[in-house]
């Protein structure tokens, strides 16, 4: 395609939206919806996914060790639980921890006193030990226990089994929902793409029985959704950050129900600000484009 020719197929490509405006504003608003639509269930639906990986992190095993241990047995069972791969962190708790740990949980009056008489801890040696994996809870505990020096092991498998099942249950639906969002949203852009052809049919059919080719005639139209998308783009952008920073500053207000809620580490939008930018923008100048190329098919057929 020459220079000239390129320019002057620009130029009505990007004046065509303006001569089109209602048809090019219905197709900016269905796209703009639909970008922000998916644009915020994909954020949501990775902070449910970390949120859920927050909580999990906080059930931790205890291993509960004789009390008449040695410091060399202690250090052997620290580096034994360290060298599973699915541990994420362990942390030793001495005797004495242990008692001033259950003196605080009491927080009743006079049992201070009853605590201070007992004089040496009664409570064993312990760990702590958070799994970076917490599928893989059965199989720590019992790997645990068989450990030489541990007496007792302890693991929330209840809970455990609850978090699984609500992270496996929502990866199906938020997948499911997901998916179906993107099809409908495709649909309802093709349509609107094919609705704004037809309204021009008139036109491609002038330009085709003066010899113009089909690249000639679609390029302008190809200009014109790649153009609307990227406007489009922009806008649910912008609506996407003000929608999801509106509902995060909710919760910020209050930093007990972000520990509560596991939403310590949930996105910050500030830090994807220009992947989102982008991947909107990319995304609306190809469904744009390719969305109005394609409904032009069956009107090139003259």
């Amino acid at each position: 395609m020459k220079g000239s020719n390129f320019s002057y197929l620009l130029k009505q490509g990007l004046v065509s939206v303006w001569h089109n405006r209602l048809m090019s504003f219905a197709g900016f608003c269905i796209l703009m919806v639909s970008l922000l639509l998916v644009g915020v269930s994909v954020l949501f639906a990775l902070d449910i996914g970390i949120i859920i990986g927050n909580i999990e992190d906080t059930n931790e095993i205890v291993v509960f060790v004789y009390n008449e241990t040695e410091e060399s047995e202690l250090s052997h069972i620290s580096d034994v639980l360290n060298n599973y791969s699915y541990v994420d962190t362990v942390s030793y708790i001495s005797p004495d921890q242990a008692l001033e740990i259950t003196r605080g949980s009491y927080g009743l009056d006079g049992i201070e006193e009853l605590f201070d008489r007992m004089g040496e801890s009664p409570l064993p040696h312990s760990y702590v030990v958070s799994l970076n994996d917490i599928t893989k809870i059965n199989e720590a505990a019992a790997a645990f226990a068989r450990i030489s020096g541990v007496e007792d092991v302890r693991a929330p498998y209840d809970f455990a089994s609850f978090l699984i099942s609500i992270r496996t249950t929502f990866t199906v639906i938020g997948s499911a929902v997901l998916l179906a969002l993107i099809v409908v949203c495709l649909v309802i852009i093709y349509n609107t793409a094919r609705t704004s052809v037809f309204a021009r049919r008139m036109q491609i059919s002038i330009m085709k029985h003066v010899g113009a080719t089909n690249s000639f005639i679609k390029f302008p139209f190809f200009i014109e959704g790649m153009f609307i998308g990227i406007v489009a783009g922009v806008a649910s952008w912008f609506l996407t950050k003000l929608a999801y920073e509106s509902v995060v500053h909710l919760f910020m207000e209050d930093i007990q129900i972000l520990e509560v809620l596991g939403l310590r580490n949930i996105i910050d939008f500030r830090e994807i600000t220009w992947y989102v930018l982008a991947a909107n923008c990319l995304a609306g100048a190809l469904i744009g484009a390719v969305g109005t190329v394609f409904s032009m098919g069956k009107h090139l057929k003259v």
